[in-house]
């Protein structure tokens, strides 16, 4: 840990005393810093009530190297108490434990991009996202999301990635990655995508194939592959449409190793409102299941939200995450206000319901309080940009 705090003190010190970008080099930075506090009424075997806090900072440094080069660098530092220090205590951060508080230092982002006019290079440290679904995601199988966390920061991939453009609409990408088990020499993910752009729709092409020894349900077969297609289009209405395939000899039954999810968002009263829906399923081997590296168990979800938009500095949003196989559910309530510039406060709560809360049935779902462990959560949170 005071090795790391070294590391992270002697960059944000030379990004502070560095003058500001230019064409001949210097380096430059920005951030956002975030305040948060929750309170939680626990179920199942956690506390009847506990609450946290945390202070969170993301610090983003860029420097131009010549004309051809740019380095990109990102730490989080984190000081946090409560809910917040048992949840990074559970993923494995680096953690200084002390009186009061837990101290945490992550290195988000470091790599290095080399670009012409139609090709750029980027290796190191950094984020490779896949796919235009914004609530399931199934073909971003490198960094799964998840609605119930809707905050949740994207992690990097230890890589590098080779893309084409021979046009403004065109895209062609090459990656290579580390493995999901870093301590692994013989493990890694390569593949290669495509983009198309028009004025009203994209598409996106994927295709990838991993060797793992420790991949769920590889013994006999360490290599595994994807391919997905992603959709977009902008007609009367926004439509989306994620699918990710995977396949491994070991997955007995194959429709297992499909994600699939489609979508859409409409906008009513001048903008005012806005209503989506997006539909998932997802196979019991795929890319969002719990057994492929996602988050669920189950096969069929849906998440339906709308957002009222009372000005431009202020809006409020509801939605609800529905378990369909086995009717669990977490309505999730959302404030977003802008301050002032750069400055905004938002609050959160969540209430995960099932058939054992209404009924005591003993049908305790995957989206209800037993699961969840928690019968409310509310946050909120001031979040300042520099």
């Amino acid at each position: 840990m005071k090795h790391l705090v070294l590391i992270s003190s002697i960059l944000i010190t030379f990004a502070l005393t560095t003058p500001a970008q230019n064409k001949s080099g210097g380096m430059s930075f920005s951030g956002v810093f975030e305040s948060a506090v929750s309170a939680t009424a626990g179920a199942g075997d956690a506390p009847a009530v506990s609450y946290g806090i945390e202070e969170y900072a993301n610090i983003r440094m860029q420097s131009r190297i010549g004309d051809n080069a740019t380095f990109f660098g990102a730490v989080n530092l984190i000081a946090a108490g409560g809910n917040y220090a048992v949840r990074a205590s559970s993923l494995g951060v680096d953690i200084d434990n002390g009186q009061n508080y837990t101290a945490m230092i992550e290195l988000e982002r470091l790599y290095l991009r080399l670009k012409s006019e139609t090709v750029n290079f980027d290796a190191g440290l950094m984020r490779l996202p896949f796919g235009f679904s914004t609530v399931w995601g199934p073909s971003d199988f490198l960094n799964p999301k998840n609605p119930l966390k809707p905050d949740a920061r994207p992690r990097a991939i230890l890589g590098g990635g080779l893309s084409w453009f021979p046009n403004d609409d065109f895209k062609m990408q090459g990656f290579a990655v580390t493995g999901r088990d870093p301590l692994a020499p013989n493990s890694g993910i390569a593949g290669i995508s495509a983009d198309r752009h028009w004025d009203r729709a994209s598409i996106q092409a994927l295709y990838s194939f991993e060797r793992s020894e420790n991949f769920p349900g590889t013994a006999l077969n360490p290599w595994t592959h994807r391919a997905g297609l992603s959709l977009k289009a902008d007609v009367e209405i926004g439509l989306v449409m994620d699918m990710l395939y995977t396949y491994n000899d070991n997955i007995e039954d194959k429709i297992d190793g499909l994600s699939f999810s489609a979508g859409f968002d409409y906008s009513l009263f001048k903008a005012k409102l806005v209503v989506m829906a997006e539909y998932l399923y997802s196979g019991a081997a795929s890319s969002t299941s719990m057994r492929g590296g996602g988050s669920f168990i189950n096969e069929n979800y849906l998440y339906t939200g709308l957002v009222w938009r009372f000005s431009d500095f202020t809006n409020a949003g509801i939605a609800l995450i529905s378990g369909i196989d086995d009717a669990s559910f977490t309505p999730m309530m959302t404030f977003n206000h802008d301050i002032s510039q750069g400055v905004s406060l938002t609050a959160m709560a969540q209430i995960p319901l099932d058939k054992d809360l209404l009924f005591n049935d003993g049908n305790r779902g995957e989206f209800g309080p037993t699961n969840i462990r928690t019968h409310f959560y509310l946050e909120t949170k001031i979040k300042v940009r520099f």
